[in-house]
């Protein structure tokens, strides 16, 4: 018997992010999912060596690299849509259980638990590493288009730097003061200088 869930997967591509905002780049939510991980083991990297933390990093990498991977069914909702009320997002987050059933159910069943604990059953504390690491990537994206001269993406780059203010996270603040501006940088600018911040 064939089992889907990698070729699901390799799908995520063709999904689009930000479909309501003009981009001057398309992003899809497999390169999105690659970033959130990164993203999530440097924040854990930062708890664990900067700030004496016992964050287990590889756990929560492997969990922000399934993050969205319902989203092979259910499309990118954007949040404007998502968050509309209180009804619609109810209905939406019970599509997304239906979806993540689904997905779960394409993979073996001698190894299905495994990708259960990291897609439909994170755990929470862990996931809040996840959490803070797509927002960041969100503000990254942010900060690229409006260094290009996008205006589309000012109030959406103001909104998620408030929600990471209120996760009270100094690694997320570590992250922001320390590397958040090469992201408005040029090529030549971040090679001149490749370890100089400002």
């Amino acid at each position: 018997m064939n089992h889907h869930f990698f070729a699901y997967l390799y799908r995520l591509k063709y999904i689009d992010r930000w479909s309501l905002m003009w981009n001057m780049r398309r992003e899809n939510v497999a390169e999105h999912s690659f970033y959130v991980s990164t993203i999530a083991h440097m924040l854990c990297t930062i708890a664990n060596e900067v700030y004496g933390r016992n964050v287990p990093t590889d756990r929560v990498v492997s969990i922000a690299l399934f993050h969205d991977a319902s989203e092979v069914l259910t499309g990118d909702i954007p949040q404007p849509v998502k968050h509309n009320n209180e009804q619609i997002l109810r209905n939406f987050r019970e599509i997304e259980d239906v979806a993540v059933e689904r997905l779960i159910q394409t993979i073996p069943p001698e190894i299905s638990d495994i990708y259960r604990k990291l897609i439909q059953e994170p755990d929470p504390e862990l996931y809040r590493w996840v959490k803070a690491a797509d927002l960041l990537e969100a503000y990254i994206k942010c900060l690229t288009e409006l260094s290009t001269g996008n205006r589309e993406f000012v109030v959406a780059k103001q909104q998620i730097l408030e929600s990471l203010k209120k996760m009270n996270m100094p690694e997320v603040d570590y992250f922001l003061e320390h590397m958040s501006a090469s992201f408005e940088k040029t090529l030549d600018e971040i090679t001149l200088n490749p370890s100089q911040g400002e």
